[in-house]
């Protein structure tokens, strides 16, 4: 059909039955009808709608064509047949105009009696709202003048129901029918017919009243009172009087100033509610709902649950009616009373009755406390407080108190999540967690077909302990299949969830069940896992890349919410043993801050956090390869110093769990240990208090200070003493110094705690040895001087406000200069005090060839203990004193043929430094001191030489330029070949005295590289006798590597020197 009007076959249908009844009231026209004729009238109008509905496919179409009825009757009703003269042109521009000629003129008797036939108060309400504004009330006042006159029980019945639809309805919910019917008539206009004997003709348009008219909404409210008002007392049946009392309190709560502001129902009790009208309406034969479907019943509860008061009685409206309610109570109260109590069970409008009146009691309490009533007013509220709380006090407890099933209530809200009804997000909430509910068949099938509305962390957490709940009571083969069809949807819902909810979901589940996550109750978890683990894991470390990270995390995701603790400990274990991967997974857990989660069991170290836990219990003293180390190194800095996200562990807690334990000279992993406390403290403090502050700082520092006092007796420990390596000695020194840097009295919860904490520091360092103490100084501060060996303030000028003696046996006389080089290696701020303290007469002869000596005794007694950063330090000394001429080191010509005519003034430093370092080995090696160093002493001093070696050929070359081919340049050249010589020379006279315990590989590097630098000079020389001289010097070299007697040494040496000028 053309048009929401346009004709049809429904629509002759209609004109059919309307025909009929027009012939059955000849010779007295529809439009005249009265009330009384419509039994004799109105069948064929009904037939002819009874037929529609059974040629409709469906109720709703059914549904649909009797609001379209009503409306057409409705229009026919307000809008007046135009004149003749505009016949011609309505059948082209009115789409109304065929439909509304199909039909003849109708009063508001047929249209009232039509809707009366159909049980339709709803779709009657929808089109009066869809009304204009003034039309409305004209309209209601129709009904009411209708339903008051020759009033029958189902004129009652109709005009409550409207009412209650009234209170009922929201706005926006208008399908096509009543949005045309709308438009139709604020686009036409009307004129009420002068037949209905009800109100004179009354012309509209659809414009707003006067600003001074109430509101449409709320002058609908005052004619419904008003209704009530006359037909009261038509009203015998308490059913109906229960109706009607419950509709004006309602209206009275709800549409006024009684109601309260605030929060809607709790959930809880909204369901209880709407479960006790399904109840009602399940075993009230009587109520229009009984034969609905169970979905219909919920949908109607819950419309009348949730009023909205679009408009609100003014104070003077609302006492009207609170008058006429308490003159209602009084009239009705007493009989209803009795007929409650005798009856065993209530019906939906006795119960209503009684729910509203409970709550109406509250609110007239609030309202007569929060409102400033007059006396009049006062004393209404009063009494009709008194009346509703005698009501109530009368009527038995066991009828408004009745306990529902627990399927019942179960049903109604699966229905409202499955139908997506009113407060449907927080009912799921219930669903998830109502102890007696899960696992029935619709509860599976409801959490499966809705699991879009459960992807909210709290309801996932919720359906998770409802489902470790039903496995530790049910282990059954039946209860296994349940349990992995629901844990599937959950593991559904939560995949769907956002990154930060998957966290609040991890976080709820390590809270209730600890690091084995669901595994610990959850044994369907358990199968297949660790194929699933493996499987993720070997897809991931394939796919190392930041592409791949986010889909990486949403894999790890899932098997994190199953069983945290092994996917941890599986990533952790990856980290080390899988090459280069180990920041891509540090940042996949850094991508659950949950993880974070600290474990309260008993632990002597304090909570532990579950990351840390893993790394201890899967990777700790595990670690076989120094790459592995590196790895776990870096891994656990990247967790505690991500680049993007939040810390996963923090310094203190790493420092608890790997250093505080094994920071004991005989454990296996304390250079690993070393290795990490230097990671940490190199992190900066996230808040004003620093971290070190609880890892017991000052114990901290004396274990320290114990390894340091280790390393003096290093060469000296039981070898099968478990001791860090002499390499690790710059790691120690390293982490004293950052140590005593954020070691302040700020870390020290007060300052008296602060000064005992030094003095028992102190008290222990004093039987260490003595240069630990200064090593000490910044955290002693001024509390504590310097103490050194009395000999030292013989060879300085200390000044004794800082400094201060103690008496040492092993320094004895004549031992300044020793002591003085050990202060030297503490720190370089202290070497340079050292060297500006230090008192050399460099005018007497004697003291300076007497302090070269000592300085060259005290040097090789420092030199095997040294660590690289403290001999560095030392060869600065050297430097400091050739360059000042304090330390006088003879050069004499033992390996040269010829008298050089060469300037080596520039180079004279470097050429005393290779004669130094050659008579500190003969010293070092001569019979004196032959059984002074153990064996595997002789490596670490053969490196710190070998090192320093390297250092003063790159001070050669850096002194000397580049090499370069002019001639007036060459000079430089054979300077700088004639000191590689020296050195190379030099070096394997060193290597000849050094005793046979595998040294010779470092010395073969430096061999190497010195012969490296003499070719590449000695070739930039273009002198005409370069070949000459080169020939010989390689000659001469050969010779003097012949008389090596380490055979490795001594072959790769030829086979270099071989090749050079070839």
């Amino acid at each position: 059909r053309a048009g929401p009007w346009g004709v049809c076959e429904e629509t002759a249908i209609l004109h059919g039955g309307f025909l009929l009844a027009a012939r059955l009231t000849q010779p007295r026209p529809l439009r005249e009808l009265r009330k009384a004729d419509w039994p004799r009238v109105g069948p064929p109008i009904t037939d002819a709608l009874g037929e529609i509905g059974a040629r409709c496919p469906s109720p709703l179409q059914h549904s649909l064509w009797k609001k379209e009825a009503v409306a057409i009757v409705w229009a026919k009703v307000l809008l007046p047949g135009p004149p003749a003269a505009s016949l011609d042109q309505g059948w082209k521009e009115d789409g109304f105009f065929s439909v509304g000629r199909m039909i003849p003129d109708v009063n508001h008797t047929v249209l009232f009696e039509l809707v009366k036939a159909l049980g339709a108060p709803r779709l009657f309400v929808q089109l009066l709202l869809a009304l204009p504004q003034d039309v409305q009330r004209g309209e209601l006042e129709h009904l009411v003048e209708y339903i008051a006159s020759e009033t029958s029980p189902s004129d009652i019945g109709f005009f409550l129901d409207v009412w209650w639809e009234v209170m009922k309805h929201k706005e926006g919910q208008e399908d096509a029918t009543v949005s045309t019917f709308s438009t139709l008539i604020r686009q036409h206009g009307c004129e009420s017919s002068l037949d209905d004997g009800l109100q004179p003709p009354k012309r509209f348009k659809g414009d707003p009243g006067s600003l001074n008219d109430p509101p449409a909404a709320t002058s609908l409210l005052t004619v419904l009172i008003e209704g009530l008002k006359q037909t009261y007392r038509s009203i015998a049946l308490p059913r109906v009087r229960c109706y009607a009392l419950a509709n004006l309190v309602e209206l009275l709560s709800v549409f006024s100033e009684l109601e309260p502001e605030g929060s809607p129902l709790p959930v809880a009790e909204y369901l209880d509610k709407v479960s006790s009208v399904v109840s009602l309406w399940n075993s009230d034969t009587e109520s229009q709902f009984h034969h609905r479907r169970l979905d219909e019943k919920v949908k109607e509860a819950e419309r009348s649950m949730s009023l909205l008061s679009t408009a609100k009685l003014s104070r003077e409206e609302l006492f009207v009616g609170l008058e006429f309610l308490c003159s209602l109570l009084h009239a009705w109260g007493e009989e209803l009373q009795g007929t409650l109590n005798s009856s065993e069970e209530l019906c939906y409008e006795s119960y209503r009755l009684l729910d509203v009146l409970t709550t109406f009691g509250k609110n007239l309490v609030c309202f007569s406390e929060t409102r400033g009533l007059d006396e009049d007013e006062t004393r209404i509220v009063l009494e009709l407080t008194q009346i509703t709380k005698g009501f109530l006090k009368e009527i038995s407890t066991s009828l408004k108190s009745k306990d529902l099933a627990t399927s019942l209530v179960s049903s109604v809200a699966m229905t409202i999540i499955e139908q997506k009804l009113d407060r449907h997000v927080e009912m799921c909430s219930i669903f998830a967690s109502e102890k007696t509910w899960p696992f029935s068949k619709d509860w599976v099938n409801c959490l499966v077909k809705s699991k879009a509305l459960f992807q909210k962390p709290e309801l996932v957490l919720k359906l998770l302990e409802t489902l470790v709940n039903f496995a530790m009571s049910r282990q059954d083969k039946d209860g296994r299949e349940l349990q992995m069809q629901v844990t599937k949807a959950i593991v559904e819902c939560y995949t769907e969830l956002l990154l930060t909810d998957k966290n609040k979901v991890i976080s709820g589940v390590l809270a209730s069940w600890g690091r084995p996550g669901l595994s610990l109750n959850l044994q369907v978890v358990m199968e297949g896992f660790q194929e699933d683990l493996n499987v993720t894991f070997n897809q991931i470390t394939k796919s190392v890349s930041d592409e791949g990270l986010t889909r990486a995390v949403a894999s790890v995701a899932r098997l994190m919410l199953l069983y945290p603790e092994a996917t941890v400990k599986q990533v952790c274990n990856l980290a080390v043993v899988n090459l280069g991967a180990h920041q891509f997974l540090a940042q996949i857990l850094c991508s659950f801050p949950a993880l974070s989660f600290l474990e309260t069991h008993d632990d002597p170290g304090g909570p532990r956090s579950l990351v840390v836990r893993c790394l201890e219990e899967a990777v700790w003293g595990r670690l076989s390869t120094a790459r592995e180390e590196e790895q776990f190194l870096e891994f656990l800095a990247f967790l505690m110093q991500p680049s993007s996200a939040a810390p996963l562990v923090s310094p203190a807690e790493v420092t608890k769990a790997f250093v505080l334990p094994y920071l004991k000279s005989d454990s296996a992993q304390i250079e690993l240990s070393l290795q990490i406390l230097s990671k940490v403290l190199g992190i900066q403090s996230r808040s004003e208090e620093h971290w070190i502050k609880s890892c017991h700082p000052f114990p901290l520092l004396l274990s320290l200070c114990k390894l340091l006092d280790g390393y003096t007796k290093y060469w000296h420990q039981p070898r099968d003493q478990l001791f860090p390596s002499l390499e690790s000695k710059d790691l120690v020194l390293n982490i004293l110094c950052q140590l005593c840097e954020v070691v302040r009295p700020e870390t020290a919860p007060s300052a008296e705690l602060w000064v005992q904490s030094l003095a028992w520091l102190h008290r222990k360092v004093a039987s260490l040895d003595w240069t630990i103490g200064l090593r000490l100084k910044k955290v002693y501060g001024d509390h504590f001087k310097n103490e050194v060996p009395a000999t030292l303030f013989e060879i300085c000028t200390l000044p004794e406000d800082e400094w201060t003696s103690q008496p040492l046996p092993a320094y004895g006389p004549g031992s300044g200069l020793l002591a003085w080089m050990e202060c030297c290696c503490v720190s370089t701020a202290l070497r340079e005090t050292m060297l500006t303290l230090l008192t050399v007469n460099v005018d007497n002869p004697e003291e300076v060839n007497l302090f070269s000596k000592g300085f060259l005794v005290a040097l090789i007694q420092v030199f095997p203990w040294c660590s690289h950063s403290e001999w560095k330090r030392l060869m600065h000394v050297v430097e400091n004193l050739l360059q000042r001429q304090v330390l006088h080191v003879p050069y004499t010509l033992e390996y040269v043929q010829y008298m050089p005519l060469l300037n080596l003034r520039p180079f004279a430093r470097y050429l005393q430094f290779s004669v130094l370092f050659l008579r500190g080995f003969q010293l070092l090696c001569s019979s004196s001191c032959s059984t002074w160093l153990p064996a595997e002493a002789w490596l670490h001093v053969v490196q710190l030489y070998c090192g320093s070696l390297t250092d003063l050929l790159g001070s050669v070359k850096s002194a000397a330029g580049p090499p370069s081919h002019p001639a007036e340049d060459r000079t430089s050249t054979q300077e700088v070949s004639f000191i590689c010589i020296q050195m190379f020379c030099h070096m394997l006279h060193v290597a000849a005295m050094l005793p046979d315990k595998g040294c010779s590989e470092p010395l073969v590097v430096v061999a190497l590289e010195i012969l490296s630098q003499y070719e590449t000079f000695s070739s930039a020389d273009t002198s005409p006798s370069n070949t000459l001289r080169r020939a010989n010097e390689r000659h001469f070299l050969e010779s003097i590597t012949d008389n090596v007697s380490d055979k490795a040494l001594r072959g790769t040496l030829l086979q270099k020197l071989s090749k050079l000028g070839a």
